[in-house]
């Protein structure tokens, strides 16, 4: 039977204490990985840092800390996995925002990198944070086991390239005044947006040194409905949320006649999708019980963001 989310009650003060006590944490872990510009290449590193700190709601990060407490990981052993993620996800909306890609000058309620510093700079920072996020999630992390670690380096690695992200990308470029049906549109998104968000909360379950067991199986499942969601979601709020409220140029898409769910399905159907692919994300999730309550708020929280 589907489940209504709206029967299902966050504890507001609890879930919110949460989220940002990790979004905090997020931004700690980011500041110490990144480079300072003090350090030779100067304006690199300034980029670095422009395109990272102090913007987003750090949602990818959220997804492997939740993920990680359900399989009982202590927030510290996460923290490499929600930076990596997190620098993945920087590094490509600073290519999208590229004019060979989508050619966006706002990001995040501020100019893009490539407006605010230039266009070659903005392509090494991209570069470079992909490369600092392998770093980061490589390097020896107490409490993880070294052959966890190498299918996290392997997972992340997938999720961010041809048969993952950067193939989604390459895909959305080539759809541009195309009529897509929802398969294709699908299929798209599984890749550029799906793949990463999935690999974020898995990375946060192998944190607890698990690649086979019922509870990953539980947040595989969970992750790629709501990494869909989080696009059907995306596509609505391009539709009906202002430029301020999205820290980016509003009905870019639309614009670019780029396919949406929104386009494809009209916006009430979308709304009913984002619905149906929560309940589908939860749903693996709820013989957990409390084990599974942060997992399951985040979804309400990312399927009902501003509408």
């Amino acid at each position: 039977m589907p489940i209504n989310s709206n029967l299902i009650p966050i504890p507001m003060n609890d879930f919110q204490t949460w989220v940002h006590a990790k979004q905090q944490r997020t931004e700690h872990a980011l500041e110490s990985t990144l480079p300072t510009p003090e350090i030779a290449p100067h304006i690199l590193h300034e980029a670095m840092r422009y395109a990272v700190m102090g913007g987003g709601k750090r949602i990818r990060a959220l997804l492997a800390y939740a993920s990680a407490e359900f399989c009982g990981v202590p927030a510290e052993q996460a923290d490499n996995a929600a930076s990596a993620v997190e620098l993945i996800h920087a590094y490509s909306l600073v290519h999208d925002d590229l004019p060979c890609m989508d050619d966006d000058d706002l990001r995040r309620g501020k100019p893009s990198c490539h407006k605010r510093f230039d266009e070659a700079t903005a392509l090494l920072v991209g570069d470079a944070l992909q490369s600092l996020a392998f770093q980061i999630i490589s390097q020896p992390i107490e409490g993880i086991e070294p052959d966890i670690q190498l299918k996290m380096v392997h997972l992340l690695a997938t999720a961010s390239g041809s048969r993952g992200m950067a193939g989604g990308q390459a895909i959305d470029l080539a759809s541009i005044g195309k009529n897509l049906n929802q398969t294709e549109l699908e299929h798209m998104h599984i890749h550029k947006t799906g793949a990463l968000i999935r690999a974020s909360a898995l990375l946060g379950v192998y944190c607890s040194n698990q690649t086979n067991s019922q509870k990953i199986h539980a947040v595989d499942q969970f992750a790629q409905s709501i990494g869909l969601a989080f696009q059907v979601v995306d596509d609505i709020l391009d539709n009906e949320a202002d430029t301020k409220t999205l820290g980016k140029t509003a009905g870019k898409d639309a614009e670019s006649n780029k396919p949406t769910y929104v386009t494809i399905l009209g916006i009430v159907r979308a709304k009913e999708l984002a619905s149906e692919l929560f309940n589908h994300a939860i749903e693996p999730l709820v013989q957990y019980g409390s084990e599974s309550d942060r997992l399951i708020h985040l979804a309400k929280f990312i399927t009902q963001r501003n509408f």
